[in-house]
């Protein structure tokens, strides 16, 4: 198996971007990729998109953004795994130069979800829940991770307090990142009296419904030395994993177990440990799943989630910094998109490019993305060389 290195990355400013389409957003991010890149074609696509035949009526994207791209005929794929699309395309991507069927992959995602009313964009995202256990009786994401976060507090003390502290830690973060859709600070009090979603959850514990895109442009070691003058960010593990799609369904609703699994395959192909790594972005949904994330992947112990974004240690100038990016609840949530935007801040902060959000030092980084509630996850572990 080849060695991989990611050489290029690029997304684009998010938000409600009425004025783009589908493809033109896509299209931005995956030409800002590849100039980061240097490179000048492309061998392969797989675009993470979990669901734009609800959202904007568009399937075939594969045919769509290859064409769109002016890449025609490479062999392209559209990925879906509910919110884990991208961060499955990127290691499908992976996984295809590492096995030397092809040389320059690009792995890219995209969502647009502002076409279509509130009500039209709570369906589509709800196709990622049990329909028939879950959605049918009338439950949505908001309510079920709000039941995660009742748990939680109740198994392991979590406070309601710690739930905010995730959102300002994360919207602190995305006050320096210039491409997040929501980047105001928040405090405690904004947080806690901010409209009532699904108790405990309120509006500022929920990530944003948003259109964007992100792209990564992958190559065999050898071939990204030549390539590029640039410090090389190589993927040195990856984890897939799936778990059952309704929280009735599993022993502990409190544990993301397919996090566990895939942070596990991960860890083990990479030859590290959690202590090893100086960063990571992971899938803050809501606050409460980058609770349960950062202890599913060992990051910090069972139950002390809450306890150690109280205390600062998932800060910028914490023990691991968690979502330097601002995350999914500041920098928006293109479901599509995002575990590929998550490996764009990795490989910035590996770089030394994140600006005034940098890491110190950082030498290793870590992704999580996952679909639904935990039904599926992908993990990465980057380290520049």
């Amino acid at each position: 198996m080849r060695e991989v290195a990611i050489i290029g990355v690029g997304m684009n400013k998010w938000g409600e971007l009425w004025n783009k389409s589908l493809r033109d957003v896509f299209t931005e991010a995956a030409l800002l990729a590849i100039d980061d890149a240097g490179v000048d074609h492309i061998d392969s696509m797989y675009v993470g998109c979990m669901s734009s035949g609800l959202f904007v009526g568009q399937e075939h994207l594969s045919s769509l953004l290859a064409d769109y791209l002016g890449t025609n005929p490479i062999p392209a794929a559209r990925i879906e795994s509910a919110c884990a699309s991208g961060g499955l395309a990127l290691r499908l991507g992976f996984i295809e130069v590492a096995s030397g069927t092809s040389d320059i992959v690009l792995a890219g995602g995209v969502e647009k979800m502002t076409d279509v009313a509130v009500d039209g964009a709570t369906f589509a995202l709800s196709t990622a829940a049990d329909q028939e256990y879950e959605v049918y009786h009338g439950i949505t994401f908001p309510g079920l991770y709000a039941m995660m976060a009742r748990a939680h507090m109740h198994k392991y003390g979590t406070t309601r307090e710690q739930l905010a502290q995730v959102a300002v830690k994360n919207h602190h973060n995305g006050s320096m990142n210039p491409l997040a859709q929501f980047p105001q600070k928040v405090t405690v009090e904004n947080v806690m009296k901010s409209v009532m979603i699904a108790d405990p959850l309120r509006i500022l514990d929920c990530s944003p419904i948003t259109d964007g895109a992100a792209a990564a442009i992958l190559c065999p070691m050898d071939l990204a030395k030549k390539i590029t003058k640039k410090p090389l960010v190589k993927i040195i593990g990856s984890g897939n994993a799936t778990d059952t799609i309704a929280l009735h369904s599993r022993d502990d609703i409190t544990e993301i177990g397919s996090t566990k699994v895939a942070g596990e395959k991960a860890f083990k192909m990479a030859g590290k440990k959690p202590e090893n790594i100086d960063l990571a972005e992971v899938h803050d949904c809501f606050t409460i799943a980058e609770i349960c994330v950062i202890e599913a992947l060992g990051l910090v112990d069972k139950g002390k989630g809450g306890k150690a974004t109280e205390d600062g240690l998932t800060a910028l100038d914490g023990k691991i910094p968690i979502n330097t990016s601002g995350g999914l609840k500041s920098k928006g949530h293109p479901v599509g998109a995002t575990g590929v935007a998550q490996v764009c801040e990795v490989v910035k902060q590996l770089r030394g490019e994140a600006g005034d959000r940098q890491i110190k030092g950082a030498k290793v980084g870590l992704t999580q993305n996952m679909g639904g509630s935990g039904g599926s996850s992908v993990v990465h572990i980057m380290e520049v060389v």
